[in-house]
C-alpha cells in the first residue's frame, strides 16, 4: 500500500470523535494503513505493574487511526490538502505536492 503520509508530518483529523484536531504523526503502519497521531484518539488501558511500568492502573495512550480519516496539512498555505506526486525541476526526484497551492511539501 502506497501512503502519502509520513512520520513527523502534521495532519488534521476529518472524521470521528477527534474531528478538527491536528497533530504530528508518530508512527505509520503501511501493512494495515493506520497511523498513530500525537495526542489524538486517546484510549484507556488497564495495566498490571511490571518491571517496565512500576505502577499499574489505568493509563492513557494514543490508538491507531485509519489513514483515510486524516488529511495532510500543507506547510505553506496551512490548509488540509490532498497530495499528488510531482517531479523536482532539478534532480528528477519525486516529491509530494500540495493540490491547493502547488507547493512542494517536502524536499529530500
Amino acid at each position: 500500500m502506497k501512503l502519502r503520509i509520513k512520520k513527523n508530518d502534521i495532519v488534521r483529523v476529518i472524521t470521528g470523535k477527534d474531528k478538527g484536531k491536528s497533530g504530528k504523526v508518530l508512527k505509520v503502519n503501511t501493512g494495515t494503513g493506520r497511523i498513530i497521531i500525537e495526542k489524538i484518539n486517546f484510549v484507556k488501558r488497564h495495566t498490571k505493574p511490571t518491571q517496565k511500568v512500576q505502577q499499574g492502573g489505568i493509563l492513557e495512550k494514543e490508538a491507531p487511526v485509519n489513514i483515510s480519516k486524516v488529511m495532510l496539512i500543507c506547510n505553506k498555505c496551512g490548509k488540509p490538502t490532498r497530495v499528488k506526486i510531482g517531479v523536482m525541476k532539478e534532480g528528477n526526484k519525486k516529491v509530494r505536492v500540495c493540490r491547493k497551492c502547488s507547493e512542494m511539501i517536502d524536499e529530500k
